[in-house]
This record gives structure tokens, C-alpha cells and sequence, in this order.
């Protein structure tokens, strides 16, 4: 038996007979890390710690192990995984005959950790849920394995067929090569098509909590079965499901549906589909001073703004890679005059359209071009969610072109702008990440491009001193990433910004400029959207200001509230000059009582109200009532109007 060297990044090699496991490759060469792995990564590729060293050697070269540990976004990920699968090993236990579908972890979903579909031979209601928790609890208690079997597809098939799970069946169908991983958990009746990896035991998972049920079909198509999704969450400590627990209560308070229908900012239509967006008026208001703040920035940092068509053929989604690497979270094609069109999910041919339509010389580069440009994907129905996931949206997209001189300089105005953009929105905690490839078959390039790209995003990160968390098999397929999320005022992290490298779609759709030489040479492409879209960033807006925006951004800035009938002319000669300076005022001329209209104003969270009686029609003054603070004096009116414009003018994130 040969043995194989194992080491840990920058460590010591030290020799391992070759049918060791990764668990004990880890025992020898740090007993601390190797108590808290729950997983590892050998070259880029996330296995199991029973994973025998023979099987992740390349070519009998060296192994250098990765251990996924705790506290890190790839040890939640394989935490809540696992927990999926405790899930499913419950529900099985307790209502045999059960089907199931998939069961995910959830990283970026803020109100969940992880679901699983399951088709039950009776109905779960809510009141189920603690039960299947108890039962997860019990069974996470005995300390069972997490075991894989690497078998034929055919035997794969016949172990699902003989269990009647006709989704698994057809899951393997559909995505299994001639091999195929399952995964047991050892004395439950669980067992999965999945490509892990799992924790080693159940004893790993402590801190869980199922949250709740919804309708979910097959596959997100209405023609498939009817399943039932169950919603729950897992962290590594109970400390730290107590204190999501608790922010949950308050994000339910700051929910977006709820906060826009009471302010009636939007609406979702059944009638006119899932995921598609209505803004009302309100919402229209607070979308303007959105759209007006970034116009105003991409003129004054030399964008082009530019509009294009919502359709194309389907050919130059093939030339993009779309088709083939995007083609589900497509809308199906449509044909007219024997010709293939498909409606568009992204803007970036489009933008390459404007570029290719004339010469370019490396004169005229970089070319910066910007487009609040409306994008359509099939998102399946059970992933919708309000305004942060949506199948019609309008990305605050642009596209950069830029010779290899000048990327570096495009990188880091990208990152400066969304770092100017979260200040003026208030946000101030941003993590970030960098998303590069894995050995996934799907990215496109050379290893040569693919390192120059990652190294041209490290550097840029490195110069402004940012710190960021590298995440393997997140980048696009065209190029790698940065992704900036944003921490609310709550504590949970939502992603938005995107900058992204691209040396594909410059070859893909031979783009030229005329160099200095006078020879054509190929630009570089940057992606990026800052908002993201519009409709997710709203959103997230309404949930970290609870609906009560700064004055800025409110859809109403002033209300004004006269007390009697007598002083209603004052009342609209008030509201007339402040509307005269710009602001957007309410008058509530109804005949009743103060009391009655000071509430509705502020179940409208209007920053300001003015209440108006004799003494100040009389004076030619203002009792002011701010939202938060309540009443706050009295003040000429000349002198609020100044304070108010003052508050408007410099973006101000408080009324004070």
C-alpha cells in the first residue's frame, strides 16, 4: 500500500498510507482543526471527511486539504445541508409512503436556512411542525452517520424506484452521470441523490428551528405534483438561532409586503401573474429619487445613458452562452416570420450591440455605458418572494469596455461608486466577496484569462483596503466576481452590488478597437449593477427604514393637519408655498379630529406634520411634529420651509 503526502495550506507534508480517510489525514496533522471540520475542499472540490485519500488524489500528486470548519460561509452551507437532510429523515419516520423532491441550504434568503418539498400521504398543517422537530431532535440525539455510496446509475435508479420516489428517479434521469452519489443517514430510513458533502454525524446539528409551510410545485411547474415545502433555519450555536430568532420577530414588523400595502408603494396581481411588479404612485415617488440620485452620478462619472430593446433572436443568445448555460431561468422562445426571438434576461448583448455598431479606438476607450434597462427570468413560483425576488425587474445595469490599461482603474471606480452609493442610502456595514470558479465545466476561457481576471479583482480590493471572503463555484460563467452585501438596520446581510470580470463576450462576439499600433486588439468587458435591480433594492429599503423613510426619499414629506375648519384656506396657502419650493405636501382638509388626523399621518410615516390652528393662521407660523420625536416647537414658516429643503438637498439620513 503506497502512502500519499497530505499537508495544510503553508504547512508541513507529512505521509498518510493512501486508503486513509481525510478525517484522519486531518487527526495527524491537527488534532484542533480536525475536531471542529465538518467538511474539507482537496483542489477545489468539497468532499466528505470519510472521503478516502486515494479517491480525492490527483495522479498520486500531494494533497493539500482544505477543513471547512465552523463560522464560515461554506461550513453553514454544508450545516444547513445536512440539517436539510435531518428534515427529511423526520418526515419520513413519521409518515411513511412520503415523496421527496429537493432539500437546499439557503445562504442568501435573510428568512431562511434551508426546505425541503415533500409530498405526504396526508396534508401537514402547521401545528405538524413541531412534532417533525421533535423528531429531527430525537434522532440528531443517537449520533448517526452521514454516509456516501458512489453506485451506477442504474442501480441508483432501481434503489429509488424500488422505494416508489418517482422525483428522485427522475432526478437522476435528468442531471446523473454513469456514476452516482446517494447519501444515507445511518439507522433512519433517509436515503438521497445528492453530491454533498454532509457533516460526519448528527450529533453536529444542535441549533435548528423548522419555521413554516408552503405550497411549492414540482419543479416551480403548476402542471406537476403539488408538494408541501418545509421552511427552517440551522446555525452552529443556540446563542446564534436565539439571536436570529429574535430578529426575525422584528424583521417581521419591517416585512416589505406588509409595509407596502399599508403604504401602498406596490402591489402583486394574481391575475396578471406571480413575480411581477406594480408600482403605485407612492412607490413611483420613492423609485424617481432612486433613479434621479444614480442618473445624476453616472453623468458626472462619464457614463453614456443608453435604452435598448426588451427582445432579440435567439441566435445571439448562443453567441453569449445563455442557451447554454442560462436557458432555465429563460422565458421559453417565441417565433415570428419563422424567426426565433427571446425576451431578455440580461442587458449585456444589447450593450455589445451599441459597441459594435461602430469603430472603436483605444482613443475612445474605456466606454461606460448605463441603462435602467427592464429584464424578465423564469423564476420558479416557489422562490418568489415580494420585491427581492421577482420575474420581471429593471436592472441598474452597465457595461464597461476597456483595454487591459484601464481595467484596473474601471474596477476600482466601480467599487467606489457602490461604496458612495451605500453611504448616501445608509448603509454602513458591507461584506465582501469575491466568487471565482471551480472546476464546473460550465466556465468559459482559458485558466490563463480566468487567473488574470481574478488577479485584476484581488488587486483592486487589496488597493482600497477592503477585506472579502473568496467563494469558489460562485463566479459567472464568463468571468469572476465581486458581490457587496449590505448589512440593514437589523443585523441581516442582503446582496446587491455585482462587479463582474468578462474576457469571454469580447471573443464570443469578436469585439475590436484599433490600438496605438494601428492592429485591432480585443477590450476587456466589466459588468456591473449597483442597485441591483430596483425592485429588490426598494425592498430592502422598505425593511431597513421600516417603512419610514428619510425625508429625502418619502413619498409624502409633509403633511398638513389644520385643527378647525376655520384655519383650511391657511392650510392650503401653506401647503401651496412649500409645494411652490418643491416639496411634496398632503393637506388632510377633513372634518375631524386632530387626534384622528395626526394618526393617519403617522401610520403614513410622513417625517413631518404641520398642525395648523387660530394662533398660527393668525401668526404666520407652523407647530411642527416630527414622526419619532413628536412635537418639536414652533416656527415661522419661512424658517421650516429652509429646514425642510435643507434636508431634501443634502440626501440627509435623519430629520434632525
Amino acid at each position: 500500500m503506497s502512502d500519499i503526502n497530505v499537508q495544510l495550506k503553508g504547512g508541513q507534508a507529512v505521509a498518510m498510507p493512501s486508503s486513509s480517510t481525510i478525517a484522519e489525514a486531518l487527526k495527524k496533522l491537527d488534532r484542533d482543526v480536525a475536531k471542529q471540520a465538518l467538511a474539507a475542499k482537496v483542489a477545489g472540490r468539497e468532499v466528505d471527511l470519510t472521503a478516502p485519500l486515494d479517491v480525492v488524489a490527483e495522479n498520486g500528486d500531494a494533497v493539500q486539504i482544505e477543513p471547512i470548519v465552523p463560522q464560515t460561509r461554506d461550513g453553514l452551507e454544508v450545516l444547513r445541508h445536512s440539517t436539510a437532510h435531518l428534515l427529511a429523515a423526520a418526515v419520513l419516520d413519521l409518515y411513511p409512503g412520503t415523496k421527496l423532491g429537493i432539500g437546499p441550504a439557503l445562504l442568501d434568503d435573510p428568512r431562511y436556512g434551508f426546505f425541503y418539498d415533500v409530498i405526504t400521504p396526508e396534508a401537514l398543517t402547521e401545528a405538524d411542525l413541531a412534532t417533525i422537530e421533535k423528531r429531527m431532535r430525537q434522532i440528531a440525539s443517537k449520533n448517526l452517520a452521514y454516509r456516501r455510496d458512489e453506485i451506477a446509475k442504474a442501480e441508483a435508479l432501481q434503489i429509488f424506484y424500488d422505494r416508489d420516489e418517482p422525483l428522485k428517479c427522475e432526478l437522476i434521469d435528468e442531471k446523473a452521470g454513469e456514476q452516482v452519489s446517494v447519501y444515507y443517514i445511518d439507522g433512519s430510513p433517509f436515503i438521497d441523490f445528492c453530491l454533498g458533502p454532509h457533516v460526519p454525524n448528527t450529533n453536529k446539528l444542535k441549533a435548528f428551528k423548522l419555521l413554516s409551510l408552503a405550497g411549492a410545485y414540482w419543479k416551480g411547474d403548476a402542471t406537476q405534483p403539488q408538494m408541501q415545502r418545509i421552511y427552517g433555519t440551522a446555525f452552529f450555536t443556540q446563542e446564534e438561532l436565539d439571536a436570529w430568532l429574535k430578529q426575525r420577530e422584528e424583521a417581521e414588523k419591517r416585512d416589505h409586503r406588509k409595509l407596502g400595502r399599508e403604504l401602498d408603494l406596490f402591489s402583486i396581481q394574481e391575475e396578471y401573474g406571480q413575480g411581477l411588479i406594480f408600482w403605485h404612485p407612492k412607490g413611483g415617488v420613492i423609485r424617481k429619487q432612486m433613479e434621479d440620485y444614480l442618473r445624476e452620478q453616472l453623468l458626472a462619472r462619464g457614463y453614456g445613458l443608453v435604452f435598448t430593446p426588451h427582445i432579440a433572436k435567439r441566435d445571439l443568445w448562443f453567441i453569449s452562452g445563455h442557451e447554454q448555460n442560462y436557458a432555465d431561468s429563460m422565458f421559453s422562445p417565441m417565433e415570428m416570420e419563422e424567426q426565433q426571438f427571446r425576451i431578455k434576461p440580461m442587458n449585456c448583448p444589447f450593450h455589445i450591440g451599441i459597441y459594435k455598431s461602430a469603430q472603436r479606438s483605444y482613443r475612445d476607450l474605456p466606454l461606460r455605458y448605463a441603462e435602467l434597462g427592464t429584464v424578465y427570468r423564469a423564476e420558479l413560483s416557489g422562490t418568489l418572494h415580494g420585491l427581492t425576488r421577482v420575474r420581471g425587474f429593471t436592472q441598474d445595469d452597465a457595461h464597461l469596455f476597456c483595454t487591459p490599461e484601464t481595467v484596473r482603474e474601471e474596477i476600482l471606480g466601480c467599487i467606489d461608486f457602490a461604496q458612495d452609493l451605500f453611504k448616501v442610502f445608509g448603509f454602513k456595514d458591507i461584506k465582501v466577496e469575491l466568487s471565482v470558479r471551480n472546476d464546473d465545466p460550465k466556465y468559459l476561457g482559458s485558466d490563463e484569462d480566468w487567473e488574470r481576471a481574478e488577479g485584476a479583482l484581488v488587486d483592486a480590493l487589496n488597493s482600497r483596503g477592503i477585506t472579502y471572503e473568496r467563494i469558489e463555484g460562485e463566479a459567472v460563467f464568463y468571468g469572476p466576481k465581486i458581490d457587496m452585501r449590505v448589512q440593514d438596520a437589523i443585523g441581516r446581510t442582503w446582496q446587491l452590488t455585482t462587479v463582474q470580470f468578462d474576457f469571454n463576450f469580447p471573443n464570443r462576439f469578436q469585439l475590436e478597437y484599433i490600438g496605438e499600433d494601428n492592429k485591432p486588439h480585443r477590450p476587456l468587458m466589466i459588468h456591473r449593477a449597483l442597485f441591483g435591480s430596483m425592485e429588490r433594492f426598494f425592498g430592502v429599503l422598505i425593511e431597513h427604514y421600516a417603512g419610514a423613510f428619510p425625508m429625502w426619499l418619502a413619498p409624502v414629506q409633509v403633511a398638513v393637519l389644520p385643527i378647525t375648519d376655520r384655519v383650511n384656506e391657511y392650510a392650503e396657502r401653506v401647503s401651496g408655498e412649500l409645494k411652490e419650493a418643491g416639496l411634496r405636501v398632503e393637506s388632510n382638509l377633513r372634518s375631524e379630529k386632530i387626534g384622528a388626523k395626526i394618526r393617519d399621518a403617522q401610520l403614513q410615516k410622513v417625517p413631518f406634520m404641520l398642525v395648523l390652528g387660530d394662533r398660527e393662521m393668525e401668526q404666520n407660523i407652523v407647530a411642527v411634529r416630527e414622526r419619532a420625536k413628536g412635537d418639536i416647537g414652533v416656527l415661522p414658516l419661512a424658517e421650516f420651509k429652509e429646514k425642510a429643503l435643507r434636508l431634501v438637498q443634502t440626501r440627509a439620513l435623519t430629520n434632525d
